[in-house]
């Protein structure tokens, strides 16, 4: 670890560069931009004392999504890749900005990510069907998010090595309980505190459970985690869990559990910043493709050719069946 000075209008890193350092901002302020110094440059952001950016970089080296500018004189403590552990060690509380950190992005991402699907939606609409007022703006702006990234995130194979490694039950652990088959461990809207470590089992994760519309989401099963932003951010549940094999059991990790669990069982911490780094890069790649379908509406003076209508209906299907 070490402080880094950087002048006012100084490129701290640049969209796309490799990274292997997270920065912490001690003074000053630092400004994040899309497309930085190209005619659609866009101001994502602006962060200032004790904040975090370059935080992806916690887990390994991986490239840039937008470029860093320091607005004004900036002293920041620079962090490798390979020095997080004693920087928690000096700093536990840090633990829990980090993760905010990572858990906003990803609430950012995912609200993006929905957006981009109901209008992915809305063009494979019937004829005739009306369509909102909004509809053209939000085809230029997912088409201009899709041309100006470098490429769709990718996930390395040491990423999905280190996931499945460790053991999630291995040292110490926090509230450990039994289910039976059947049993809901949290319901779609509800407003979450906790996330869950799954020891053995399984978990369904639903939308619409115990209605007409009801849809597995996704299977998980042992040694994954779910429900981590709801103890980030105590946001609503977007689906609902329901175990499906008995015996399952799950550990229930909230945010004051953290420290602890760091001093305890650092290697668990890691799991869990890892895991929530995986959720951005999938998510990543999973919202760049529908972008790419959008923009390819838009190179079409947005009429949708039979070519793109299959394209659409197969993306809603996988949605919305």
């Amino acid at each position: 670890m070490t402080e880094k000075q950087f002048k006012k209008g100084d490129v701290i890193f640049r969209e796309g560069d490799t990274g292997d350092t997270l920065y912490q901002i001690k003074d000053g302020v630092v400004s994040i931009y899309a497309a930085y110094g190209e005619s659609d440059q866009q101001l994502l952001v602006e962060l200032g004392k004790d904040q975090f950016f370059g935080e992806m970089a916690v887990i390994e080296a991986y490239p840039r999504s937008a470029t860093a500018v320091a607005k004004e004189d900036v002293n920041a403590i620079e962090i490798g890749c390979g020095q997080i552990s004693d920087y928690f060690k000096n700093e536990p509380d840090r633990i829990i900005d980090i993760m905010k950190s990572l858990g906003g992005r990803l609430r950012d991402l995912t609200a993006d990510y929905s957006d981009v699907s109901a209008t992915i939606k809305e063009l494979g609409a019937s004829e005739g069907q009306e369509k909102s007022a909004g509809l053209v703006d939000k085809i230029k702006k997912f088409a201009g998010v899709y041309k100006r990234s470098k490429a769709a995130d990718t996930i390395s194979q040491e990423t999905l090595r280190k996931l499945s490694q460790s053991g999630h039950a291995d040292g110490y652990t926090t509230k450990v309980e039994k289910y039976k088959k059947g049993t809901v461990i949290f319901k779609e809207g509800e407003i979450g505190d906790c996330m869950y470590d799954i020891h053995f089992g399984t978990i369904g994760i639903y939308k619409g459970y115990g209605t007409a519309d009801e849809k597995l989401l996704a299977k998980l099963s042992t040694d994954e985690f779910f429900g981590e932003l709801g103890m980030i951010d105590n946001v609503k549940r977007s689906g609902t869990a329901v175990v499906l094999d008995d015996d399952t059991t799950l550990e229930t990790i909230t945010v004051s559990d953290l420290k602890n669990l760091f001093t305890q069982n650092p290697p668990k911490v890691e799991m869990i910043l890892e895991h929530v780094s995986y959720r951005l890069r999938k998510l990543t790649k999973e919202y760049m493709a529908a972008c790419g379908i959008v923009s390819r509406v838009s190179d079409a003076g947005g009429n949708v050719s039979d070519d793109l209508k299959n394209t659409v209906k197969g993306y809603t299907q996988n949605l919305y069946d």
